[in-house]
């Protein structure tokens, strides 16, 4: 528990430090770290090597800077424009992933089965996000995707710390701290994308 938590805290840090890096970047550069993110996250899925040791601490790192300096810009965007929507948005994550943590590491009952569907829908609705960024807005939608990826996220922070508590390995810490780490970031975008457009 302690190392995939130590690496969710590094990961997060690494995200933040270069979210503010990324402030000034362009939209458009902006989208491309982002894509650029999210492809080393399916490519971790199905390479071994990038789920282990310290390749996959690294990869880690990697992901966690790419979608920092995707987020640079957005975030400096609502900063500036509503500031207590990202206030509300982290907030509200923190109170998320600690409850949705603790729940998952006191539930007796093992919530493995859950983990694949549970991805496989957030995958979905991703990918319905990214679409829209490239062939045009949801519009009404956009609120229901945000409120499914939020849902289904802190269900996979449960089941992770569940998986933790039940399951877990020296070869299960990088990718259960990225599935953790993405949970949050995915909670977090979600919430903001609430609160920012009421």
């Amino acid at each position: 528990m302690g190392q995939v938590l130590s690496l969710v805290a590094a990961a997060l840090g690494i995200c933040a430090l270069t979210t503010w890096l990324g402030r000034d970047l362009a939209f458009g550069t902006a989208r491309i770290f982002s894509f650029v993110g999210f492809g080393m996250l399916i490519a971790q899925t199905f390479v071994p090597a990038l789920r282990r040791g310290s390749l996959g601490i690294l990869w880690l790192g990697l992901i966690a800077s790419a979608i920092g300096y995707g987020l640079g810009p957005f975030i400096s965007y609502y900063v500036d424009t509503n500031p207590s929507a990202v206030t509300s948005a982290v907030g509200l994550t923190a109170l998320t992933v600690l409850g949705m943590g603790a729940a998952g590491f006191a539930w007796s009952k093992d919530t493995v089965r859950w983990m694949k569907p549970l991805s496989y829908v957030v995958l979905a609705a991703v990918f319905v996000s990214i679409g829209s960024l490239i062939f045009g807005g949801l519009g009404s939608l956009s609120p229901v995707i945000s409120v499914v990826i939020l849902v289904v996220s802190a269900l996979l922070i449960l089941v992770d710390f569940n998986y933790v508590r039940k399951h877990a390995t020296e070869d299960d810490v990088i990718w259960l701290a990225t599935g953790i780490f993405v949970s949050i970031i995915n909670i977090f975008i979600s919430l903001l994308s609430l609160f920012g457009n009421r």
